[in-house]
């Protein structure tokens, strides 16, 4: 490392000093030493990147995902750059293992990197550079890789390989099993802080916003994993009222009701995604199922009567004497007088 107190006393030493890259980057950039995994779900083609760290908003950095692409981790003294660049590469039809190859060859610190890459068509890639302070490691299968540096022990990335690969669920559940199984044998010797998991689409729709279908992030927790699962569960209950609305547009209400009922046992005490539930219900003349359900939201908050009256103006209630009727009636009926 730099001996400072010699460049102090001696200017030529420091104008003279051969560059170093790899002191550079242990010394400028983010020590984001953390345990992730990247997978390929073969069934649904949906891939998907999950981490924790015990380091603030890892998400930020580490995570990279694009539908149809792939999925990147990027870590220990991270350099974000092979989140794009390996995206990059890959839509330029290079293979992980290819585009993996490239960016490490151009990185004068690999050896302080820890990138792992899955392509759209399911290979895997993975670089543990010599310098990742232990213990460092990492596991590929069929379609995935998980990979940990700075771990309590040398358990981590078997117990994340195994825990993917007999974990039943969705490819969401997968990871976070895989997660789970790291922390549970030790995970990161500093403890836990923020966690994150972007997952996408098999192929890209033209709109970034619909291709992401997990985009979640943990900043700062006691309980980053505990949170993030949470959240999980609530990105579910939205997913379900959204096809209930969905079932709604078909006239399909048996479907609706089924999802809007899935929607509010996973979303808990959440109380707007009952209030829309219903709501939706009721323009479609569906009034009798969806009395009991604002009668629930308004007896638990009764600030949802006013969100209601003030739906005309906006339009999502229609503003005339058919509209004002269906409104009274709910006002009438559910409400607690």
């Amino acid at each position: 490392m730099l001996d400072r107190k010699t460049n102090r006393k001696n200017k030529t030493t420091k104008s003279s000093r051969s560059y170093d890259p790899e002191e550079y980057q242990l010394n400028h950039l983010r020590p984001m030493h953390t345990f992730s995994i990247v997978a390929r779900d073969k069934k649904t083609g949906e891939m998907g990147v999950a981490v924790q760290s015990h380091w603030f908003s890892v998400g930020a950095d580490v995570p990279w995902a694009e539908a149809g692409i792939g999925v990147v981790a990027t870590q220990s003294f991270v350099d974000p750059s092979y989140g794009p660049k390996g995206l990059e590469l890959m839509r330029l039809g290079k293979s992980a293992s290819e585009t993996l190859k490239q960016l490490i060859a151009a990185d004068s610190g690999e050896a302080v990197r820890q990138v792992a890459m899955v392509d759209s068509k399911g290979e895997a890639a993975v670089h543990t550079g010599k310098r990742c302070v232990d213990y460092a490691g990492h596991r590929t299968g069929d379609g995935y890789s998980v990979q940990a540096n700075l771990m309590l022990n040398d358990k981590v990335p078997t117990a994340m390989a195994n825990a993917f690969e007999t974990a039943p669920g969705d490819l969401a559940e997968r990871m976070m099993m895989a997660l789970e199984a790291a922390q549970k044998v030790g995970g990161d010797i500093r403890g836990k802080q923020s966690a994150a998991m972007i997952m996408v689409k098999a192929q890209s729709s033209g709109k970034s916003w619909v291709n992401r279908t997990v985009d979640l992030r943990v900043e700062d927790h006691p309980e980053p994993l505990k949170e993030l699962r949470r959240l999980i569960s609530v990105a579910r209950a939205y997913g379900h009222m959204n096809a209930g609305d969905a079932a709604m547009e078909k006239n399909d209400v048996e479907t609706a009701l089924k999802e809007y009922g899935e929607a509010m046992k996973l979303a808990g005490d959440n109380v707007e995604i009952a209030f829309w539930s219903a709501l939706t219900l009721a323009l479609k003349g569906k009034v009798d199922q969806a009395l009991p359900i604002f009668k629930k939201v308004f007896l638990e908050d009764r600030n949802w009567v006013e969100v209601l009256k003030r739906l005309p103006k906006a339009g999502i209630i229609p503003d005339d004497d058919t509209g004002r009727a269906l409104m009274q009636r709910i006002l009438n009926e559910a409400r607690d007088q």
